[in-house]
């Protein structure tokens, strides 16, 4: 598994077109009114892995496992949720199970499509979800610095910490500045406004490329603090269809666009989240891992299996250049590009490993 995303943002913005369009589905009822999604629905799509497909090659291997992004779509949310209305703050315990935020901002005009606010203004839609977010994230807060408040009584030094914290991310969120904006430590807290936000402007399929006056102003607030994706939902269900990646990729080049949605998402999301991805190839299987970045051989031995990481003795480490241009782990043995690495090495992106271990 890569990672998880929760697709956020008021009723009618293009949420649903926009999960069907990226998991390549039709899981989500994706109709004209708001609430349409009742139960969030989840899908998986493969994460994209040339590499993958060129060191299978080089082994004719039986079994090619890519990693995969997991796609949450979670019902609209309007103002007033973290009290209850709409369909309540139900759904803002779904977002709490994600890695990331992916918020739809609507930045297309459309008289048949109703905008729950009556007017299109991106900035408006964003600070009212924001707001919702903070609001549940200060109710939550205030329920555990009640608890760390008897704990400190008590003289407990990690509750003296934390409440320091709480706090102080209380403090800031009461005056508009969300938790992922703080220094201080949000994880033990389990916030809302902890996560790490994605905008994707969902835009009219003539401004794809070049983005419009809407998504200007999303660019312009936020993009120096926070990743900004232009997209249109219409577009992506149509490359969805598409299934040649030749005639895909002359689709995207007679629209401008470098890269489809998806692969904008799946790019940006593993950046913001500090990912990375190792191999292990064989006959059998070519397998790709996601883990974090600065993650040490050991640790992501135990991402295969507990008992690679408790066990561990020794990996070996050889790079995708060196596996296909030499053809396999017995001739890049033969060159000496392997490298033996032992507990303290940190993993670097696109390693092919093979794990000594002894329990």
């Amino acid at each position: 598994m890569g990672f998880n995303c929760g697709i956020v943002g008021l009723p009618n913005v293009g949420k649903s077109t926009l999960f069907n369009a990226l998991t390549q589905s039709a899981a989500a009822d994706a109709q004209n009114y708001p609430f349409c999604t009742i139960e969030p629905n989840t899908g998986r799509v493969v994460v994209p892995d040339e590499t993958l497909l060129k060191l299978a090659a080089v082994d004719n291997s039986e079994k090619i496992i890519p990693t995969q992004l997991e796609i949450v779509d979670i019902a609209g949310l309007v103002r007033g949720a973290s009290t209850g209305e709409g369909l309540g703050n139900k759904f803002l315990g779904n977002i709490l199970q994600t890695d990331a935020i992916i918020h739809v901002v609507r930045c297309f005009e459309n008289d048949d499509i109703v905008h729950v606010n009556g007017k299109i203004d991106p900035l408006s839609d964003i600070e009212t979800i924001e707001t919702e977010l903070a609001l549940a994230d200060l109710e939550s807060l205030d329920k555990q610095i009640k608890n760390l408040t008897k704990k400190a009584h008590g003289l407990d030094k990690e509750a003296v910490k934390l409440l320091a914290d709480a706090e102080t991310i209380r403090e800031n969120l009461s005056s508009g500045v969300p938790a992922r904006k703080l220094d201080v430590d949000a994880k033990p807290f389990n916030l809302l406004t902890a996560k790490p936000v994605i905008y994707v402007c969902n835009v009219d399929e003539a401004s794809a490329a070049t983005g419009n006056e809407f998504s200007n102003r999303v660019v312009e607030k936020f993009g120096a603090t926070n990743p900004v994706l232009i997209i249109s939902s219409k577009i992506e269900m149509e490359i969805a269809q598409i299934v040649n990646p030749d005639e895909r990729k002359m689709f995207l080049d007679d629209l401008g666009l470098v890269q489809s949605g998806l692969d904008q998402v799946i790019k940006t999301g593993y950046e913001i989240l500090g990912l990375q991805t190792f191999y292990t190839v064989g006959p059998k299987e070519a397998h790709a891992w996601t883990i974090t970045r600065g993650m040490t051989a050991p640790q992501a031995a135990g991402k295969i299996h507990t008992d690679f990481e408790r066990g561990f003795i020794r990996a070996e480490i050889i790079t995708p250049a060196d596996y296909i241009e030499y053809g396999g782990e017995v001739k890049v043995k033969e060159a000496g590009k392997m490298r033996t690495v032992g507990r303290d090495y940190v993993m670097q992106p696109g390693d092919i490993c093979h794990f000594l271990f002894n329990v």
